[in-house]
């Protein structure tokens, strides 16, 4: 099966499928996929299986095309395939089953374990994390893309999600009315405070709170950044989209992030989730949170060292009014008769 969004499927292809989800493990693992995106390593976790017997079921569900399946290193991630009519077998069964229950009660478990994870880092970080980024990254052209990207137009309110020291906030000072950044990390809101302190900026403000969750109104911000964020996050697409659903229509989200790389000792040594993000991949995350790719730019790596190869991008989407979401759910529909 393709990729591409589905709302049909011919009979041999329903039938694999039905096969496929026609064993517990299987039909598990699947449910766990509806979730969020896992690795081998996170299933055998929650199942408590062994390694080769979960490959074994993710090889079998892969070939029905009920999932799909990327590599990031040496890493490699499994995800539900986008399908309107899997999606709605899936809703037939009954989440509160107690077997399922307890799937859950670990995939949370796992998921607050990471969290924890990247929080210690930056806690034993905090106050040198502008020093490290600059080990990777060239700050004043990062920097001065952001600034273009932003333009010119006054910014009513400013949310910057992941706001760590500050800097974006300080970057774009006296171009927003008001601006709130928000990080779940308290080290990291303290150090903020003080440099927003330093400058004298009472427009800016920064709070605690959870990306995925926010204490927000629905369409209530006219910019949104996310900068150097998503990499650290087990669920990228679940923070792009309540990010999406802040944004007023016509508002725009700023993504600042890397390029797919394969430097895995990023994980280990800098509690990096995921090894960047391509075209694509970011491209149906804007799509499913009502948004519209408006630019991508690049600033590929300078300089010969190992933690220098790397590629920032910046991608930049405008929030949908109803007639662009309902444009694009006719465009979604011309893709799948014309895949029939």
């Amino acid at each position: 099966m393709s990729s591409r969004l589905q709302n049909t499927v011919g009979l041999t292809a329903g039938l694999a499928v039905l096969k496929a989800l026609a064993e517990s493990t299987r039909l598990r693992i699947v449910l766990l996929l509806a979730e969020r995106e896992l690795t081998v390593k996170d299933l055998t976790t929650i199942l408590g299986q062994s390694q080769p017997r979960i490959s074994r079921h993710l090889k079998l569900l892969y070939e029905a095309g009920v999932i799909e399946r990327y590599r990031e290193g040496s890493w490699e991630n499994f995800r539900l395939a986008e399908s309107n009519w899997i999606g709605g077998v899936l809703t037939g069964f009954d989440r509160s089953d107690a077997e399922h229950g307890r799937d859950l009660d670990r995939l949370g478990l796992l998921r607050a374990e990471q969290a924890t994870q990247a929080q210690a880092y930056f806690e034993r970080n905090a106050g040198d994390w502008d020093r490290l980024r600059s080990l990777y990254v060239d700050e004043q052209a990062v920097d001065s893309a952001i600034s273009n990207a932003v333009g010119s137009e006054d910014i009513g309110l400013l949310i910057d999600l992941g706001t760590g020291t500050g800097r974006v906030l300080e970057l774009l000072a006296g171009r927003y009315q008001r601006a709130l950044g928000i990080d779940i990390n308290k080290s990291m809101l303290n150090y903020a405070r003080a440099r927003l302190d330093q400058q004298r900026d009472g427009h800016a403000q920064v709070r605690h709170g959870d990306l995925y969750n926010l204490s927000m109104d629905d369409a209530c911000a006219d910019l949104v950044v996310m900068h150097q964020v998503l990499h650290y996050l087990s669920d990228p697409a679940a923070a792009i989209r309540e990010a999406g659903r802040i944004l007023q229509p016509g508002g725009r989200l700023l993504v600042v992030d890397f390029a797919p790389h394969d430097l895995d000792f990023l994980r280990e040594e800098f509690a990096h989730q995921r090894l960047g993000f391509g075209e694509d991949q970011m491209a149906g995350w804007l799509r499913e949170a009502q948004m519209q790719t408006l630019a991508m730019e690049t600033l590929g790596p300078s300089g010969a060292r190992l933690s220098e190869r790397l590629t920032v991008a910046l991608w930049t989407a405008q929030k949908m009014d109803v007639v662009g979401i309902d444009a694009q759910r006719a465009s979604e529909m011309r893709q799948v008769e014309g895949a029939r």
